[in-house]
């Protein structure tokens, strides 16, 4: 979080920010809310604290009125913020795409889970996940109340289509990474057809990943699987609509990149209101009286 931050900050040249510096006067000071437009799923509650920290040294009071992993409606308070206006204005646009995406990410794994409740399955993310920002993205799914797939590339074996044709097929990549594992890491290996699955199944993997097939594909290897089998994942183009049929075939999870990939943005609204103007007291603002300035 500290170094996505800190990237972001600099990405923004908060640190010139011209149009506050011009247009605010120094020493106004302001309060400010965080508001929902939308209902849904927060996620990234923590972030905003960091800008202000990064950006001002703490000047910037950030209280969190909710959590991550709540549901939230449209008006809701989300946050409150106190402190110069200056630097809460800078900050605003950083602090709010995070918290847009992220909240974005965790709405949309919230109505993934939603539409398999009560089925025994798990939906899983993927790593379709925005360069540089994947820890977030994975935090995002987990308040969404969805389940993280491998973080990285050393986390598991994962055999894809490219694996498997440079390998010389499903039998050969499997065996390959065998006279490697000395570790005992998982194996994960991705099929596109009933006869790749079937040689998946004869190699005895941990998992299964089952793309792009129909229904009835799964349905019939579910059932090849058997009691004692590799847990199998379906994957593949799977959207709100048809999720749920897929859980009914039997698999265990189901991979959707979509969740990280092309969950909107939440819609959010940073609003600010002076409380002390520069050169006014605060006992003066407190009073409503005209703003004293400095000559």
């Amino acid at each position: 979080m500290e170094d996505a931050v800190r990237r972001a900050l600099a990405e923004d040249h908060a640190e010139d920010d011209i149009t506050t510096r011009w247009a605010v006067p120094d020493g106004t000071r302001a309060h400010a809310r965080v508001v929902a437009r939308q209902d849904g799923v927060i996620a990234g509650t923590a972030i905003p604290a960091e800008v202000y920290r990064q950006l001002g040294d703490g000047d910037v009071v950030v209280t969190a009125h909710v959590q991550d992993g709540d549901r939230v409606h449209a008006g809701q308070d989300l946050l409150t913020l106190a402190g110069p206006a200056r630097e809460i204005i800078t900050g605003e646009r950083t602090a709010l795409n995070f918290l847009q995406r992220m909240s974005g990410i965790a709405s949309a794994a919230a109505a993934f889970a939603e539409a398999v409740a009560g089925l025994p399955v798990r939906i899983l993310d993927t790593r379709k996940t925005a360069p540089g920002l994947r820890t977030l993205d994975k935090a995002a799914v987990v308040a969404g109340g969805v389940s993280n797939h491998r973080l990285d590339l050393a986390a598991m074996v994962l055999l894809k289509e490219n694996h498997i044709a440079a390998a010389g097929g499903v039998a050969a990549a499997i065996a390959a990474v065998r006279t490697h594992n000395t570790q005992g890491i998982a194996v994960e290996v991705e099929v596109e057809s009933m006869a790749q699955a079937i040689e998946a199944l004869h190699a005895e993997v941990e998992w299964i990943m089952l793309d792009n097939m129909s229904t009835e594909e799964l349905r019939h290897i579910v059932a090849l699987r058997g009691p004692e089998g590799p847990r199998l994942e379906a994957s593949g183009n799977i959207t709100l609509d048809t999720v749920r049929a897929v859980a009914e075939t039997g698999v265990d999870a189901i991979s959707v990149g979509g969740i990280t990939h092309s969950a909107p943005a939440f819609d959010l609204s940073l609003l600010v209101t002076p409380t002390t103007l520069a050169g006014e007291s605060p006992r003066a603002a407190a009073e409503g009286r005209p703003a004293q300035r400095s000559g």
